[in-house]
């Protein structure tokens, strides 16, 4: 009688295993490229917002005071690029923010990729007279 119980629920588990399929997205999506003094993000979105990738210069083994330069800004980008052309998103808006030395670079590899760019935008914060700075250093 076990037996039996055992068999039935190995056989539900296969078959929900079987039921999972890859969605395929076509048409438009959001680039969103976040880069800081310390490291570089991007996320590709849909229209709607859903995170469908994501890629950082650190997930691309780059360590340390590498990771906030053009380089790690094109390498990141291109792993971007390769997960938009398997998506099928052909028409990108890219949103920019923080006030990194990859962005440029980033943005010159996604065009020279065969993504058609439709706006860009920045949108870094900047403070309205907002916190008191640090004191100076005395040495």
């Amino acid at each position: 009688m076990n037996n039996e119980l055992n068999k039935k629920k190995m056989k539900k588990k296969k078959i929900k295993n079987k039921l999972k399929k890859k969605k395929i997205y076509y048409g438009d999506g959001n680039i969103y490229i976040h880069s800081t003094f310390n490291n570089i993000i991007i996320s590709l979105t849909d229209k709607k917002g859903n995170v469908l990738a994501w890629s950082s210069s650190g997930k691309m083994k780059l360590k340390g005071s590498k990771k906030n330069t053009p380089f790690a800004g094109q390498i990141t980008a291109k792993n971007i690029c390769e997960k938009c052309i398997q998506l099928g998103i052909k028409k990108v808006s890219i949103i920019i923010k923080g006030p990194g030395s990859g962005r440029e670079s980033a943005i010159r590899t996604i065009s020279n990729n065969g993504i058609n760019i439709r706006s860009i935008k920045d949108r870094t914060p900047l403070p309205h007279n907002g916190c008191r700075p640090p004191k100076k250093r005395r040495i």
